[in-house]
């Protein structure tokens, strides 16, 4: 069905894998149309409770494709736009989804490759992963990833890693949030994984993209009355929910709860 990734569902996990090895599964445009697909159909299936992002291959992401990059050197700039449109709407698309989402990084992500998984909600990475934000090197911008970057690291961080175009290691990523845990290899990365992959599926389904949600809506804005009432109206609507009062039942009655579906 698709021409750049693979797609699976396992066990309650939706596994999508850019597979473009031999490009280092660098972005093109057929690569960016099926991914923000992919994510749709498995943001929409009902087996799914937690989405991975995944690649074949030595690189994470190698960015964009050097191919793609020669053809919009001839692109008037509304073909330009189009482009990059296409590109946040991905980045959105993956950001938004209701369902949790890990990043599994091994080897380099560069670019647009690092704004994949700083869109992801978890990362895991092996120690040998590595990161630029090589854009301005080449007289571009990171802007598209931007926000996402700013709100994985802060901008402090992202001043420094834009403005350089330095390669930095998994260990700064891990010490500047971008990455969450290390582990030595490819088989610990499946297992950490997995092992959170455990712990959230025994979680509300609703209760996370509600959670995903109200970080977005809270997410740097002041601590004011308006923020509170947020806080307060997202606790009381999925309290008075049906996933809600079954884990309050859960809970009083001392054993798991039991989800819909």
């Amino acid at each position: 069905m698709y021409q750049t990734i693979i797609t699976e569902i396992d066990d309650g996990v939706g596994i999508l894998t850019l597979n473009r090895s031999e490009r280092h599964n660098a972005l093109d445009r057929t690569l960016v149309a099926e991914m923000t697909a992919a994510l749709r159909e498995l943001e929409a299936d009902p087996r799914v409770g937690v989405v991975v992002l995944s690649s074949t291959g030595r690189s994470f992401c190698a960015g964009t494709d050097p191919a793609w990059v020669r053809e919009t050197i001839h692109h008037t700039p509304e073909g330009n736009l189009q482009d990059n449109r296409n590109i946040a709407r991905l980045l959105a698309t993956l950001s938004g989804l209701a369902k949790p989402t890990i990043a599994r990084v091994q080897g380099s992500a560069h670019g647009i490759g690092v704004g994949l998984i700083a869109a992801c909600d978890i990362v895991f990475a092996t120690y040998d992963a590595s990161f630029a934000l090589n854009e301005v090197k080449y007289g571009l911008l990171p802007a598209v990833a931007c926000p996402y970057l700013i709100a994985a690291i802060g901008e402090r961080h992202c001043r420094y890693f834009m403005l350089t175009a330095e390669r930095f290691s998994g260990t700064e990523a891990y010490r500047i949030g971008l990455v969450h845990e290390m582990v030595p290899g490819e088989e610990q990365l499946d297992e950490a994984i997995g092992e959170t992959i455990d712990a959230l599926l025994r979680n509300g389904p609703n209760a996370m993209g509600a959670c995903k949600a109200l970080l977005r809506v809270v997410a740097g804005q002041p601590l004011d009355e308006t923020t509170t009432e947020e806080t307060v109206q997202s606790a009381t609507v999925i309290q008075s929910s049906t996933e809600g009062r079954e884990g309050m039942l859960a809970l009083v009655e001392k054993r798991k709860p039991v989800w819909a579906g």
